[in-house]
C-alpha cells in the first residue's frame, strides 16, 4: 500500500509531484491494489439504476494520471489553480472511463448511462445513473474500474434495494455479475403497497358500514 504523501484536496501540482518522487514512472500501477477493495452501492427504482462507486485517494490519483487528467511534472508545467479533485471532476476522459467500466445491462443490452455526480468524490464517491428500457428485475452489472491498472483491484458491491445476491465481489476475472431485484423493493413498490393497503382498508370499512345499515333496517 502506498504511503499517504499526497491529497486531492491540495493543488494537484503538489500531489503529483509527491507521487512522482515517491513512486517514479510506474505510479499508476503502484497505488494499493492489494489493500481493501473499492466499494460500491446499487439501487433500483422502476427502470432506473444508480451505482455509487468509491475508491481510495491514491487510487484516484493513479487513475487520473493514467487518463491524463493531471499534468506530468516531469514533462511540463503543472497548474496549481485547481485541486486534484477538481481536475478529476472536469476531465472528460475520467467520465468516459467510468461509464465504460461501470455498466448495467438488461436483456443483454447496456442501459443508457451518465455520470450524475462527481462532487466531493473522495467522501461520496462517483454516481452513475442508468436508464433501462423496462422495469428492473434482473440485470447484469459490470464493475471493472482500476483493473486495467492492476488486475489485483477488486470492488465489493452492496445492494441498497433488496436484491439477490445482497453483496457481490467483482474482480478482474469476475467483472460481470447478475443481480435479481425483489419486486417489493424500491420506493415505487413501497408506494404501491401502501396505496393498495389503503384501498383495501377503505373497502373493508365500506363493507362493514353496509352490513350495519342492513341490520339496522331489519330491526326497524
Amino acid at each position: 500500500m502506498s504511503t499517504p504523501t499526497r491529497t486531492l484536496a491540495v493543488p494537484i501540482g503538489v500531489a503529483v509531484a509527491a507521487l512522482a518522487v515517491a513512486a517514479g514512472p510506474a505510479a499508476p500501477a503502484a497505488a494499493h491494489p492489494f489493500g481493501p477493495p473499492s466499494t460500491a452501492q446499487i439501487s433500483a427504482d422502476g427502470s432506473e439504476v444508480v451505482i455509487t462507486w468509491r475508491a481510495a485517494e491514491d487510487d484516484w490519483v493513479a487513475l487520473g494520471q493514467s487518463l491524463g487528467a493531471f499534468e506530468n511534472p516531469a514533462t511540463g508545467t503543472v497548474s496549481t489553480e485547481l485541486t486534484g479533485e477538481q481536475k478529476l471532476q472536469r476531465s472528460t476522459a475520467v467520465r468516459d472511463y467510468l461509464v465504460d467500466r461501470i455498466v448495467v445491462a438488461q436483456d443483454g443490452k447496456p442501459c443508457a448511462s451518465e455520470v450524475t455526480a462527481l462532487e466531493n468524490l473522495l467522501n461520496r464517491g462517483v454516481e452513475v445513473t442508468f436508464d433501462c428500457p423496462g422495469p428492473v428485475a434482473e440485470v447484469d452489472v459490470t464493475l471493472d474500474a482500476l483493473t486495467d491498472l492492476n488486475e489485483a483491484y477488486r470492488t465489493m458491491l452492496t445492494a441498497e434495494t433488496p436484491a439477490t445476491p445482497a453483496q457481490t465481489l467483482f474482480t478482474a476475472t469476475e467483472k460481470t455479475q447478475r443481480l435479481g431485484f425483489s419486486p417489493t423493493g424500491g420506493p415505487t413498490a413501497v408506494t404501491t403497497v401502501a396505496v393498495g393497503t389503503g384501498v383495501a382498508a377503505l373497502a373493508g370499512i365500506g363493507l362493514l358500514a353496509a352490513v350495519r345499515i342492513r341490520r339496522a333496517r331489519r330491526r326497524s
